[in-house]
C-alpha cells in the first residue's frame, strides 16, 4: 500500500510553506518598502536662546609679598657664654 500513496502530505505541507512566504513577503512590503515602521513626525523645534553671559565678582587685590632675610646672610647663632 506504500507504493499506492497519492502524497496528499507533501501537498499539505506546500501549502503551509507558501501561506508563510506570502505573509513573510506581505511583511517584508509593509515594513521595508515604505522606508521602515511607521514613525511620528518629530516637530520643527527652532530655539533661539540669547542670555547675557553673567558678570563675575570683583574680587580684592592681592596682599603684598611678606619681606624675607636675604638668603646670602648667615643665620645669626648666639656664641656660647664663657664658664667662669
Amino acid at each position: 500500500m506504500a507504493n499506492g500513496s497519492s502524497g496528499g502530505a507533501n501537498v499539505g505541507l506546500a501549502f503551509i510553506v507558501g501561506a508563510l512566504v506570502v505573509v513573510v513577503a506581505v511583511l517584508a512590503w509593509f515594513l521595508l518598502g515604505r522606508g521602515g515602521p511607521m514613525r511620528p513626525e518629530t516637530p520643527n523645534l527652532n530655539v533661539d536662546i540669547n542670555v547675557p553671559a553673567p558678570r563675575l565678582p570683583d574680587v580684592p587685590d592681592r596682599p603684598a609679598p611678606p619681606e624675607l632675610p636675604s638668603p646670602t646672610e648667615p643665620p645669626q647663632v648666639a656664641a656660647p657664654e664663657p664658664k667662669a
